[in-house]
């Protein structure tokens, strides 16, 4: 095991490499950066652009330069944003659309509540690194219009998506049906949601975290016998999924405890500290003896995906970090360490940058997956080494 501030001294140089693998592989000469660029870092022009992308690509950029005040940082995050805004930015409707061609011209105008969130998180994150008022007011009015029209008044919570002008749609792209609300959704709004109150503490504003954190999180998408949060809901809060995604359950343990945080409030506090240790443990029933956690299992039929993610490792190495610091038990630090041990050893491409999407169980990479695509990003990794370089010098 390394020492803590060996730890930290890693993890703060990977920070710096990811960054590095960002600025020199994935900038589009045209505008932007590229939508995809696949395993041998050579990027793919034609390739749509996704919100999710480049959403996340604007708050790592952000992070990085409000981190180091490095100024190529801020160049680069600005990028983001003024593509987003030229491209995305619905100002007829209201929101940013899904997906844009290579050139900028729209390709699937779904306002998806995950890429909206996604959005939000990107600005309020800029507008905590350069405090540039435009940016906050971005935030601002995207806020409003996810609320004015997502927001269930009935049964709280927000319905997942609708077409270009708000209008209602069965199709949610990623589910559909009476599928009208996911944990997965509701997770990537709490966490912009809990930023953006960090630099506008408004009424309304904290009112939607709290409630989200209460009602849905602790109400509604925690499974208060297991501590594994249910995947998929109705409209009105029935269940309709039966699988555990460990990675998503680490990510909201520590997330979910971030938010009663910024809301300062002691009694949310102490019961989502209890709630949130219960969710790191339940998770330890999917830890694999290399300790990686399994990707996701279906309990009703017992199917497993095996595969070690990037994103999953990167959560739970703040997830059980975040743990040890509020429970003090060893056994959580070491499985922290243990989950950065694994990244290092299998994850991080020490020949051709970034890291690789995900091993299998047998710990043999995949070759052939993107370093860079809708999904694939610098978000989850650049800030599990944030978390664990700042938890760290805040405890000096």
């Amino acid at each position: 095991m390394l020492t803590l501030p060996a730890l930290q001294q890693e993890v703060y140089q990977e920070f710096l490499r990811i960054f590095q693998y960002w600025e020199t592989h994935t900038v589009d000469p045209r505008g932007g950066f590229y939508g995809r660029v696949d395993a041998n870092n050579q990027p793919d022009p034609k390739a749509d652009k996704a919100i999710v992308l480049n959403a996340r690509i604007l708050w790592s950029f952000s992070l990085a330069y409000r981190v180091t005040r490095n100024p190529e940082y801020r160049t680069l995050a600005y990028r983001a944003y003024r593509f987003i805004k030229t491209y995305f930015w619905d100002s007829k409707h209201g929101g940013v659309y899904w997906s844009v061609k290579a050139d900028g011209s729209p390709s699937v105008t779904k306002k998806q509540l995950y890429g909206q969130g996604f959005t939000l998180y990107g600005l309020s994150e800029y507008y905590r690194a350069t405090e540039d008022h435009e940016v906050l007011e971005d935030a601002k009015q995207l806020f409003r219009v996810m609320v004015e029209k997502a927001y269930d008044s009935r049964h709280g919570g927000f319905i997942e998506a609708f077409n270009e002008d708000w209008s209602q749609t069965d199709d949610y792209i990623l589910s559909t049906g009476d599928k009208r609300k996911s944990m997965n959704t509701h997770l990537h709004l709490i966490e912009p949601f809990t930023n953006l109150y960090r630099v506008w503490p408004d009424p309304d504003l904290k009112k939607q975290v709290r409630s989200m954190l209460e009602n849905d999180f602790l109400g509604h998408i925690i499974d208060p016998k297991n501590y594994h949060m249910r995947l998929f809901f109705t409209e009105d809060w029935q269940v309709k999924s039966s699988e555990v995604s460990y990675g998503h359950d680490i990510e909201a343990s520590w997330l979910l405890y971030e938010t009663a945080e910024v809301l300062k409030d002691k009694d949310l506090l102490a019961k989502t500290k209890e709630v949130s240790l219960q969710m790191a443990t339940a998770t330890l029933e999917g830890l694999n003896p290399d300790g990686a956690l399994t990707y996701e299992l279906d309990p009703r039929t017992g199917h497993k995906n095996e595969d070690r993610s990037w994103w999953v490792l990167s959560e739970q190495l703040v997830g059980y970090f975040n743990a040890y610091q509020l429970s003090g038990k060893q056994h959580f630090l070491d499985k922290a360490q243990q989950s950065w041990a694994f990244i290092k050893a299998y994850l991080i491409d020490t020949e051709k940058g970034e890291w690789f999407e995900k091993t299998d169980a047998r710990h043999q990479p995949s070759l052939s997956s993107d370093k860079v695509n809708a999904w694939k990003c610098p978000y989850h990794n650049s800030r599990a080494c944030y978390e664990i370089w700042h938890r760290m010098q805040t405890r000096k």
